[in-house]
């Protein structure tokens, strides 16, 4: 089995490369990335020595680039984790979200359908609960919830979505796509809440909250989304979606006050502290109010079901990133960007 990760060098994908590298040693894993900002080999360092695992830096919106790499390689499956998926960056720059979202995955649907075995494996699209829109104080996000993007980020993952559908519908490609919650743990770019607060507070910056903090979102801890990604690759049913939740809502503001408590534990400060670090800025535009994940089919089907509470899951983030001092200060000053330099290209 030759299998292609697209974006393996990010926060979850990883997370996911780990996985397959070190759980199927039979596998010929290739993980693709383009390393931007969020993409750090340094994630990497324990399996790039690994006999099954080889990393080709390359850009998915590169259309002769991605055909050359298919024809050469080809490959049996595709689990598809590359995108710009920061939200605010995306109201900022919307066409770098269309050129690697949208037009990225098509290159990828292409390349596969031309150069693949279609029958030795599938091509699996990670997406975001996002193209969903919002939720009011009820219900549940399912696989069959209307599309309603609000953010330019959301619009292109809809939009990557619909394309794989529509690649099996009409050129019956095998394929699955899931839907997942928002993401925490180790190894995230520090733009994100947790692990930016998590650097704030260890630093006594200001911890920036939008609006009120009401805004509600649903955490999936990062090892129990490689672990669904598994299963489903695997075991999923060709043509279907499925959605991954962490069955863990919690209002913005009541995360950070538990967070500001577990860091003030942590770090032997006196119980408060941190939470004096608060600071409420203007709210996001489209900011969507509540996501919630109905991962009930993926339970049902496939057996997967969450491995820890939001309380368990997040005191051990915190502790990798105390722990991991020197990754936490090589992300922030940008000096991560020079390992792929020294680990591939100089040596």
């Amino acid at each position: 089995m030759k299998l292609l990760i697209t974006g393996g060098a990010g926060f979850i994908g990883s997370h996911v490369v780990r996985l397959f590298v070190n759980k199927y040693p039979g596998y010929e894993i290739i993980n693709l990335d383009k390393l931007t900002y969020a993409g750090n080999l340094e994630n990497l360092k324990d399996v790039e020595d690994a006999s099954n695992y080889r990393f080709v830096k390359g850009d998915i919106s590169d259309l002769d680039f991605i055909n050359k790499l298919f024809e050469k390689e080809k490959f049996n499956g595709v689990i598809h984790l590359a995108a710009e998926s920061h939200v605010d960056r995306s109201i900022t720059n919307p066409l770098d979200f269309v050129e690697t979202n949208v037009i990225g995955t098509v290159n990828l649907l292409n390349a596969y359908k031309a150069y693949c075995d279609l029958s030795t494996g599938r091509f699996y699209h990670i997406s975001t609960d996002e193209v969903y829109g919002e939720l009011g104080d009820e219900g549940k996000f399912t696989e069959s919830t209307p599309y309603h993007p609000n953010s330019p980020y959301s619009a292109s993952k809809a939009s990557s979505d619909h394309f794989v559908r529509a690649y099996g519908t009409t050129y019956n490609l095998p394929y699955v796509i899931s839907n997942c919650s928002n993401n925490y743990g180790s190894h995230q770019f520090p733009e994100k809440l947790i692990p930016l607060f998590i650097h704030n507070i260890k630093t006594r910056k200001p911890l920036p909250v939008y609006g009120k903090g009401e805004n509600i979102r649903d955490w999936l801890w990062v090892n129990d989304h490689a672990r669904a990604i598994d299963v489903i690759y695997h075991n999923g049913r060709n043509g279907e979606t499925y959605n991954i939740g962490g069955n863990n809502e919690w209002k913005n503001i009541d995360l950070i006050h538990l967070l500001c408590s577990q860091m003030d534990q942590k770090l032997n400060r006196p119980e408060g502290t941190s939470e004096q670090l608060i600071t409420y800025v203007k709210d996001r535009a489209g900011h969507d109010f509540r996501y919630a994940i109905d991962s009930s089919k993926l339970m049902a089907e496939l057996g997967w079901e969450p491995s820890v509470t939001f309380e368990e899951g997040l005191s051990k983030t915190i502790d990798w990133y105390l722990e991991n001092k020197e990754w936490l200060d090589h992300v922030t000053s940008g000096e991560y960007q020079n390992y792929y330099n020294e680990q591939y290209v100089l040596r």
